[in-house]
């Protein structure tokens, strides 16, 4: 539904997008991650129509965002990061404006804009004044109105941007409803927006792309996962039995009145039967050294912990958005 290929933005000698390359499928939500200055919203505004690339290419249900311009806007719904909207207007009238704006038949547009309101709840703020409404509303309010021709692709940036927790959870609901009957990129540096709404991630840094794939699939393949095991017994011995199990890395423990946690890393790459074993090694090697143990869980890398190492900054050229 959306396909990014080779695409290159520059602006002077400083490139905000460089040589990115991702895919978002049919029926999906898809986070588009990464860092203040890190491209998104470039990215996004190529794919809108709103800015012209410097190489490459991108398409919207299978139109190319230059050359079929007018079929790639008509198949998606953007909302930018700042929503322009008429204070003066009514809920309502608006919606009706834009769907007139967006082509949609005079006979469908009553239909168009209750569809659309409902899908993004301001259906109960239909007659009043967009600026007498919440931030929140006039959010969901742009929403409605990315929705009104119903496209089958939605481009949001940074849909929560600067709403209050109540007013996130009610935006995180209706995207998450959208899901199957829309292909949703969403832009957000917000870690929690990602887990709450999105099932595939592309993480972007410097204007490269450096990861993509499912929430899983990034934090198994980036980062090593770890066995946590709790045991009753002496810290200095549980830690030399841990470590004596040759699938673990650099095992940490801590000690809270006798009884000790220790963190054991392991490779993100061992297969299911590898950590098993790695399981049943450690716990037999704290028996053997005089430990009882209470407790053997597997604790797999945050995504927050994937992200922060993925942005890490490393020196290179200076890239981003102006």
């Amino acid at each position: 539904m959306i396909a990014v290929t080779s695409l290159t933005k520059r602006f002077g000698a400083r490139y905000a997008v460089r040589d990115l390359t991702f895919e978002v499928k049919k029926g999906s939500v898809c986070g588009f991650l990464g860092p203040n200055g890190a491209g998104k919203t470039t990215t996004l505004r190529i794919l809108a129509g709103a800015l012209g690339k410097t190489s490459g290419g991108a398409s919207i249900c299978g139109f190319d965002v230059e050359s079929a311009s007018m079929d790639a806007r008509r198949s998606m719904g953007y909302m930018p990061e700042a929503v322009p909207l008429y204070p003066e207007m009514r809920v309502a009238e608006y919606l009706s404006f834009r769907a007139e704006l967006k082509g949609v038949a005079r006979r469908e547009r009553p239909r168009a804009v209750a569809t659309a309101m409902k899908k993004a709840r301001v259906d109960d703020v239909a007659s009043q004044r967009i600026g007498a409404l919440s931030k929140g509303y006039r959010q969901r309010v742009g929403l409605a109105d990315a929705l009104v021709a119903d496209p089958p692709v939605l481009v949001l940036d940074e849909p929560t941007s600067g709403l209050d927790p109540n007013q996130i959870r009610e935006v995180r609901d209706v995207v998450r409803d959208l899901a199957g009957s829309h292909t949703v990129l969403l832009s957000t540096h917000i870690l929690s927006e990602v887990e709450a709404m999105c099932d595939h991630v592309v993480v972007i840094h410097r204007g490269r792309l450096v990861a993509a794939g499912t929430r899983e699939d990034i934090t198994r393949q980036r980062r090593a996962t770890s066995l946590e095991v709790v045991a009753r017994g002496e810290r200095e011995a549980c830690e030399v039995a841990a470590r004596s199990v040759a699938a673990f890395g650099d095992v940490e423990a801590t000690d809270d009145g006798g009884v000790v946690t220790l963190l054991c890393p392991i490779s993100a790459s061992a297969t299911d039967e590898a950590r098993a074993e790695a399981a049943e090694a450690v716990v037999s090697a704290l028996v053997a050294a005089g430990a009882r143990v209470r407790r053997v869980t597997e604790r797999a890398s945050s995504l927050e912990d994937v992200f922060a190492e993925l942005t890490r900054d490393g020196g290179g050229e200076a890239e981003g958005e102006p």
